[in-house]
């Protein structure tokens, strides 16, 4: 209850804060939380993307400008180079993570496991999510709504499906099996991420980053050797998730460059907003299909127990903060890029989920998570190891 309440709590800041809107113009002096700000880059790197800047001239002259260092020195724009908003966006995706997989796990449990709700479960976090990006549409001073037409929604159909895809399918996998378990197969997504970027996004990887996936897929299979929680169903619906969740990646970016979109939707928050919303509707058919005919125990359940109710509404909340974060640091990375940062993070989910959660951590399990985390970690650098050396 502690942990859910405070869950609860901290993500409506969290989310709130990358709410709110960012004032724009066509000149190189920005306005931001009534400073005056003489650069557009500033509002390019502070939103991770979400703004452009209206002409390179004027980007270049604000880069060079010392009252715009000082502004960004400031602010936190810009720290030696570092890219500081990138950083605060992974750093709170991960926290969000770990605490949505707490949440997530009592609900799930509380619920029944996978014998009991898990295709609800996953479509009402969806639905906590939609209700909580349209609030920020309607209250005052908060964000923007979007100016997407018809075409524009039916253009965000795979991404939406896809979305919907890969968090039921992680539900199902968590709901069958260990946390640790489901997060150390997830761990292999970069082989997903990769075969598809190599042959239907036409989007080449290195040889030295094929050579890494073999270890990558090497220590999942150690990992789950010893796995005392080990489920043929969390394994298929785990990898079902790394196969949405690739997709998604890459239908995300493509969705992100399309010409006039970006613009039409004003920012990556309302883009997520949207998905959300998609990707709830379009989980009401299988829901319904797989677990109607027991709805009313849900309903029956759902009143009675607070634990699930508390958690469920949490784990929502996290999903999509969490969530929104991602999308705002694919903005600025890739797909690839992208699945690897979210594999790095899952160290700390294995680890601290079952700490908490009391769950089984095998020294062989642990060997296999090092090993899979370690070949994550090589593929994400090995490009740049390499280009160092020949240099």
């Amino acid at each position: 209850m502690k942990i859910a309440s405070i869950a609860f709590i901290s993500c409506l800041g969290a989310v709130s804060a990358f709410g709110l809107p960012t004032t724009t113009s066509s000149s190189a002096v920005k306005t931001f939380r009534g400073q005056t700000v003489a650069s557009p880059a500033f509002a390019l790197q502070r939103e991770g993307g979400l703004t452009q800047s209206t002409s390179t001239t004027a980007l270049a002259a604000a880069a060079t400008s010392p009252s715009s260092s000082d502004a960004i020195a400031t602010r936190g724009g810009g720290l030696g180079g570092l890219d500081i908003p990138l950083i605060m966006y992974f750093l709170f995706w991960y926290v969000g993570n770990y605490y949505y997989n707490i949440t997530n796990k009592l609900a799930l449990k509380a619920a029944g496991g996978s014998a009991g709700f898990p295709m609800t479960i996953s479509a009402l976090q969806l639905a906590v999510g939609a209700v909580y990006g349209t609030f920020l549409w309607l209250a005052p001073d908060a964000r923007s709504k979007p100016s997407v037409t018809m075409d524009d929604i039916i253009k965000m159909l795979p991404v939406a499906f896809c979305f919907m895809g890969a968090h039921s399918a992680s539900v199902f996998a968590l709901s069958a099996g260990a946390v640790s378990f489901g997060q150390i197969v997830k761990a292999a997504e970069p082989a997903f991420a990769a075969v598809l970027s190599q042959f239907v996004y036409d989007k080449p990887v290195s040889k030295a980053k094929w050579l890494c996936l073999p270890v990558i897929i090497g220590g999942v299979i150690l990992a789950s050797v010893k796995e005392l929680d080990f489920a043929w169903s969390a394994l298929i619906s785990a990898c079902i998730a790394n196969l949405f969740a690739a997709f998604k990646g890459n239908e995300n970016k493509k969705l992100m460059e399309t010409e006039g979109l970006k613009d039409r939707m004003g920012s990556v928050g309302n883009q997520f907003a949207l998905t959300t919303i998609l990707g709830f509707l379009m989980s009401i058919p299988l829901v319904l299909a797989r677990e109607g005919h027991k709805l009313g125990q849900f309903v029956d359940l759902f009143k009675t127990n607070s634990i699930l109710k508390t958690n469920l509404l949490a784990s929502g909340l996290w999903f999509y903060g969490y969530n929104e974060l991602a999308t705002m640091t694919l903005k600025k990375t890739g797909a690839v890029t992208q699945s690897v940062a979210n594999t790095a993070k899952r160290v700390i989910v294995i680890v601290g989920v079952a700490i908490v959660l009391g769950e089984s951590l095998d020294p062989m399990k642990l060997l296999g998570c090092s090993i899979g985390i370690g070949g994550v970690f090589l593929y994400s650098i090995i490009d740049q190891l390499l280009a160092k050396k020949n240099a």
